[in-house]
């Protein structure tokens, strides 16, 4: 993986706990140039997930850049599916089954 990408690595939940964190963080990384980030470390997750990294895509955009979210755990991948977004979140991991199912239990909820 690509130095660009570890700027993420230290990001271990996107909920709403720390959703305001993890856009700035995103954020300042995009305008930085930063192009793919690696979510692989990320363990908890809820709906405000999903907001962030439309907002990411979306700031990505707005900059000329294509943003690539990779190694999106499954229950975020599922969280995508089922918000209908997952094309517009990470298209390339649209059409990849989730490994494991999330469970109820799993997400994150307030």
């Amino acid at each position: 993986m690509a130095d660009s990408a570890n700027n993420m690595l230290s990001l271990t939940a996107l909920t709403v706990d720390n959703a305001t964190a993890a856009l700035e963080h995103g954020l300042a990384a995009i305008a930085a140039g930063q192009n793919v980030f690696d979510l692989r470390n990320v363990v908890a997750v809820d709906s405000a997930a999903v907001s962030v990294m439309l907002a990411w895509q979306r700031a990505a955009a707005n900059a000329g850049v294509k943003l690539e979210l990779v190694n999106l755990p499954a229950i975020l991948k599922s969280l995508t599916k089922l918000y209908g977004v997952c094309e517009l979140v990470s298209p390339q991991l649209c059409d990849q089954p989730a490994r494991d199912v999330a469970t109820s239990a799993e997400l994150h909820h307030h």
